[in-house]
């Protein structure tokens, strides 16, 4: 075997391994900041507060009928039902989400579809989804911000729900 076929092959098989052990060592770094970030909302659970079935059937302290808050205008309210957001190509596979609207606001948001056929997809989305769940419902919309190391994932996120929450208005 000629000695330029054998440096050839070196390098390229070389080159994978140090490519897949910075894509593993990538996809636990992702993993651990959303960990953290889990981590430092359960020190503080003011910061995500997660509807009970009584809060979120009821409408806010301030709401007045004809869906206005005190002192605010029009809020965004939904019309109440199920809605199916759209499939959205997110790279290493599709998201979509469904919504569920109550009493004209977000209570429950399910993802459908996501990335599941590597262990890391498996692993970051899987870190993601509650996060950017409990944002949305405590936003009630789908501007929310993007997770670490979840980027495409969460983009989809929040262009399925936005469709989704495009038929609830």
């Amino acid at each position: 075997m000629d000695i330029k076929k054998i440096v050839l092959t070196v390098v390229v098989v070389g080159s994978f391994v140090a490519y897949s052990i910075h894509e593993r060592e990538e996809a636990q770094e992702a993993v651990n900041v959303v960990r953290t970030s889990q981590e430092q909302e359960s020190l503080n659970p003011q910061s995500f507060v997660t509807p009970t079935s009584e809060s979120a059937t009821q409408p806010p302290q301030n709401f007045q009928s004809g869906g206005m808050m005190k002192g605010q205008q029009m809020m965004g309210m939904y019309k109440d039902g199920t809605y199916i957001g759209s499939t959205e190509d997110v790279f290493y596979g599709d998201i979509q989400v469904r919504a569920t609207i109550q009493r004209g606001r977000i209570v429950d948001i399910e993802f459908l579809n996501y990335p599941a056929d590597r262990a890391t997809s498996v692993q970051i989305n899987e870190a993601m989804m509650p996060i950017l769940r409990q944002e949305a419902i405590t936003a009630q919309s789908a501007d929310v911000d993007i997770v670490s190391g979840a980027t495409d994932s969460s983009k989809g996120f929040r262009r399925s729900l936005a469709n989704a929450l495009a038929q609830a208005q």
